[in-house]
């Protein structure tokens, strides 16, 4: 069954019906979190959220461009040397790429 047809043109009907449901659940929540509290003993001012963090943002930072040039470097590797005719340990040597990137820029056919 619609709205419109539960309370047909009565704007005031479907507006109870938008905001009864949530009122209803913030009420209950504020009931339980009160009724945690009171278990607890705690207060609002003395119960604080405090997260931890196992790794500073710094240390993360660090370990995501380091896993990133590992992956780079994998990666060429793999593709040079399996997919490629080449050596794997080639790929690290800096002859190789500047043949590359002579090819790249049209110096060297």
């Amino acid at each position: 069954m619609t709205d419109e047809k539960r309370y047909g043109s009565n704007q005031v009907g479907r507006e109870r019906l938008e905001t009864e449901v949530p009122a209803k659940r913030s009420l209950r929540a504020s009931r339980h979190e009160r009724k945690k509290k009171e278990e607890t003993g705690q207060s609002e001012e003395s119960r604080k959220w405090v997260q931890i963090r196992i790794l500073p943002i710094w240390l993360r930072i660090i370990l995501v461009l380091l896993l990133l040039a590992g992956a780079a470097i994998l990666g060429a590797m793999i593709g040079y040397g399996y997919l490629g005719d080449g050596q794997p340990s080639e790929v690290l040597k800096k002859e190789t790429w500047t043949h590359i990137f002579d090819i790249m820029n049209g110096k060297e056919s």
